[in-house]
């Protein structure tokens, strides 16, 4: 019965770890990126946050699909002008926008004037090009890779719900089986220690009486001094 819950104890703390692990691995990166980009955002309001050159950038439509589709974390590099190929995925300043969204689109034709690059671009989904040409100071990078679905999660956790939800309980919840683990872990040592000692005092509680045993018996084994008898004045 005892080795049972040993065993279903175990399973459970392997599964717990495992869980915990997943969570840490999934959760912190994007809050990591999360913090990253709200910071950059307020320190250089004139430019995409990058971090290391690699911009985090999150697709709110469809117009990429099924390339890209929206609520997709995509990874967007740095890059010059002069390395844009025709078909190339890039982000861009919105031209025929407010001068700070960021669009995601194909290069269709790249044009040359006088040194000067532009790029035609069109959404995979949609009917026609974008109006206006982004001139290269639009450049924001190209497009390397996504993660599906991740956009959405860190919406969520700019949210005071999903910041509760993603951050605050998972982090109470990791310290509560931290500290339940480690009264488990001192629950534990202390019976081994009390059955350690209970298991010394069984020894010298045997020994002391081995000790008293052969005591006993070496003092009846003991031979008894006769008085020599003195010859009488006679």
């Amino acid at each position: 019965m005892a080795n049972r819950k040993e065993e279903r104890s175990s399973a459970a703390h392997k599964i717990l770890t495992i869980t915990g692990a997943v969570l840490c691995l999934i959760l912190i990166p994007i809050l990591i990126i999360n913090i990253t980009l709200i910071i950059k955002s307020y320190t250089n309001k004139d430019e995409v946050p990058k971090i290391g050159g690699i911009c985090p950038l999150i697709v709110l439509t469809g117009s990429m699909e099924p390339e890209i589709s929206s609520g997709d974390l995509i990874i967007v590099n740095q890059a010059d002008p002069k390395d844009i190929k025709e078909g190339d995925i890039i982000a861009f300043f919105d031209p025929d926008g407010n001068g700070s969204s960021v669009l995601t689109h194909r290069v269709t034709e790249i044009i040359n004037d006088n040194g000067k690059l532009s790029f035609k671009t069109k959404g995979d989904a949609n009917n026609a090009e974008d109006r206006l040409a982004v001139t290269e100071d639009k450049l924001v990078g190209i497009y390397r890779s996504r993660i599906p679905g991740a956009g959405n999660v860190a919406m969520f956790m700019q949210t005071t719900l999903g910041l509760i939800i993603c951050v605050v309980i998972p982090l109470i919840l990791l310290i509560g089986y931290d500290i339940l683990r480690r009264r488990r872990y001192e629950r534990l040592n202390k019976q081994d220690t009390d059955a350690l000692l209970a298991e010394l005092n069984e020894l010298k509680a045997q020994k002391a009486s081995q000790e008293k045993t052969e005591s006993k018996a070496s003092g009846e084994e003991k031979p008894s001094v006769k008085e020599e008898e003195k010859p009488s004045d006679k």
